[in-house]
């Protein structure tokens, strides 16, 4: 594909979104951007909440860590449906009990002002940098395939992104985000499912004989009960992706922010189970398609790229081998990346406005004059983390998202685990430090070499650990039963 007819599909998708965003942000009331006024359909919320959670990553870096990792995400993924069972029966009915708009509020309510925003601080991180991973992706192929043929600027490929998505989600908000992840969640799955239609026709295979084929099973490795050491062995992946879902999912303002906005608790948790239940097959096609980019290269000639992430783009762009592929790769790309940073970008301005900003006490027409702002701020940050990003990231950025939330979410697991857990009050003004130093320690523990550790080496489950440690420093600052 050249360029220029990129950029009209692009354009075209964008004018879609657009159009949905007129339709859904008529209103323009704070009640309908923080919490989509309380009446969106479970169903329609549980959709777009697919797309919203496997994102562009997902679609790009899940298939180029296949030749790396082979099939061992699937141990990481095997344990996100318990995690959504805890958020269904535990969290959600937290949430909707105490009525809250940013779940942070929780703290305040069982802890004080500096658990309040502490909470909050290390969501605006995690949320930050995690929309900036996502983003970056996109942008990168963006780069590499429409804009380094005109000569223009990488800083300028990424605000040009996120300026798109400022443009839909600035009236509507969660309102809006609501029924274009749904739309783009569509065109995701739609993508990736003729995807391996398209592989598996140009390799002469139905699904059946690839399967089990001899060249599936170089790649098919899932897995690891050898040793307790190694970095990918079962048990800590399973429980690693379990506390990954709960945090990145169930402790983050951008993915409950959606639920939050059911009618009811009990939408909101068919909303929730539902769409876990098709993470385990989706997960598995996207490494079925990795395993199919790399048999494909490696008959074709075609040279794996240094970065992997960038094999699924090379082969649907540059290889010739379908237009129809190219077409539906860009397109699903860009649903996958723009359904999460999308509502990133609406939960970021929510948790600001609500967890750090006088937002409550004033006016309503001052209300939606510093929502505005603050949307603007939110977007321009995003951009110039995206930026810097191009400059740091040397690994596929699916491992590197995770391994970044093990030291972001750690301390919101520990706090929200003793809130939940115990009747403890705590010393709220040691809070904050508490959980900085649980993250030093956590930090730590992840650079001394495993030589140093038994021949232990960590993965996923500093998680667990930085929890822990946040949580036995609440011990040690607990007080008087609530």
């Amino acid at each position: 594909m050249q360029p220029i007819h990129i950029l009209l599909l692009i354009a075209a998708y964008f004018v879609v979104l657009l159009v949905i965003s007129y339709f859904t942000g008529k209103s323009d009331t704070n009640a309908a951007f923080f919490k989509g006024e309380n009446k969106s359909p479970w169903f329609l919320v549980a959709f777009g909440m697919i797309g919203t959670s496997l994102s562009g990553v997902t679609f790009m870096s899940v298939p180029g860590w296949v030749q790396d990792s082979q099939f061992t995400y699937m141990q990481v993924v095997s344990g996100y449906f318990f995690g959504y069972v805890a958020i269904t029966y535990i969290l959600l009915p937290i949430y909707y009990r105490l009525n809250v708009t940013t779940i942070y509020e929780y703290l305040q309510q069982r802890f004080g002002n500096v658990s309040y925003k502490t909470g909050a601080i290390f969501f605006f991180i995690s949320r930050m940098l995690g929309s900036a991973f996502r983003l970056f992706l996109v942008a990168a192929v963006l780069q590499h395939y429409v804009f380094d043929t005109w000569n223009i600027p990488f800083a300028i490929t990424v605000c040009i992104s996120v300026l798109l998505i400022w443009l839909y989600t600035a009236r509507g908000g969660i309102k809006t985000i609501v029924w274009t992840d749904t739309f783009q969640t569509l065109f995701m799955l739609s993508a990736v499912i003729v995807a391996v239609y398209i592989m598996l026709d140009s390799l002469d295979w139905s699904m059946a004989e690839f399967l089990k084929s001899e060249e599936l099973k170089e790649y098919s490795s899932a897995f690891q009960f050898d040793s307790f050491l190694d970095k990918d062995y079962f048990w800590k992946s399973f429980f690693g992706g379990m506390f990954i879902t709960i945090c990145m999912t169930g402790l983050d303002q951008d993915m409950m922010q959606k639920s939050l906005t059911c009618k009811n608790l009990k939408d909101a948790q068919k909303n929730v189970m539902s769409y876990s239940l098709v993470f385990i097959p989706v997960n598995l096609l996207f490494l079925l398609l990795g395993a199919l980019l790399f048999i494909y290269a490696n008959q074709s000639g075609i040279t794996i790229p240094e970065r992997t992430d960038l094999l699924f783009p090379e082969i649907a762009i540059n290889s010739g081998l379908s237009t129809s592929l190219a077409i539906l790769f860009l397109l699903g790309l860009i649903a996958a990346a723009y359904s999460s940073a999308d509502g990133a970008l609406t939960a970021l301005t929510t948790s600001f406005c609500i967890d750090f900003l006088k937002f409550r006490n004033k006016s309503e027409d001052k209300q939606k004059q510093i929502r505005k702002r603050v949307h603007i701020g939110m977007s321009v940050a995003l951009a110039l983390i995206i930026i810097i990003f191009n400059y740091l990231l040397n690994s596929s950025v699916i491992d590197t998202l995770l391994k970044a939330a093990a030291y972001t979410y750690g301390p919101l697991l520990g706090l929200f685990a003793f809130g939940i857990f115990t009747k403890w009050k705590v010393k709220d003004k040691w809070v904050l430090w508490i959980s900085i130093v649980s993250v030093g320690i956590t930090a730590l523990l992840d650079f001394i070499p495993s030589s140093y550790l038994g021949g232990y080496q960590f993965n996923y489950e500093l998680l667990v650990v930085n929890g822990a440690l946040t949580f036995l420093g609440l011990v040690l600052i607990r007080t008087k039963k609530d």
